[in-house]
């Protein structure tokens, strides 16, 4: 048997070490470092709420069917109606959405003492994975049918940016 010698210059291999970092950083980088706060933006005035502040006021904690998982969660967040008040002195008319993955959806009738802004899931803060770090739910379905997940196309998930819109 004949053994030949590969001879490989020494950058080749930080070459790879480097592409392997820069692999991962690319894809940690966006779940873990860009949502660190929600934008609250009223005409020309953005104020950023730092999540860990957002976390810190979802006081309320209630349990409910969640119909995209398919079982019973346990949720924490703030009541939606209260938080637009405290952020915007009024309920908005309507309010522009726009999500991590680029989504915008602009809905009207917030005055609804139903909605809930969603920090934490089972204990766990919500994440980019896990459809946060924000995410609007109701609190009670009415009669709906849970099995029908058009029933509740109007829950947003995550939420980056929220818009008064006058």
């Amino acid at each position: 048997m004949n053994a030949v010698a590969l001879h490989r210059r020494p950058w080749v291999g930080a070459r790879d070490r480097l592409a392997c970092v820069l692999i991962f950083v690319g894809i940690t980088l966006p779940t873990a470092a860009f949502a660190q706060a929600l934008n609250m933006i009223n005409g020309d005035v953005t104020q950023k709420i730092a999540l860990s502040d957002l976390r810190a006021i979802s006081d309320t904690t209630f349990t409910l069917y969640d119909p995209y998982q398919g079982r019973d969660v346990e949720m924490q967040g703030v009541a939606f109606r209260s938080f637009l008040i405290d952020h915007f002195g009024a309920v908005p008319p309507a309010l522009h959405f726009t999500a991590w993955d680029d989504y915008e959806v602009t809905l009207e009738g917030w005055d609804d003492p139903n909605w809930y802004l969603i920090t934490l899931e089972d204990g766990d803060p919500l994440t980019i994975r896990t459809r946060g770090p924000a995410r609007l739910v109701e609190r009670d379905y009415g009669d709906r049918d849970v099995e029908n997940l058009r029933d509740f196309n109007d829950w947003i998930w995550m939420i980056r940016s929220i818009e008064a819109k006058w």
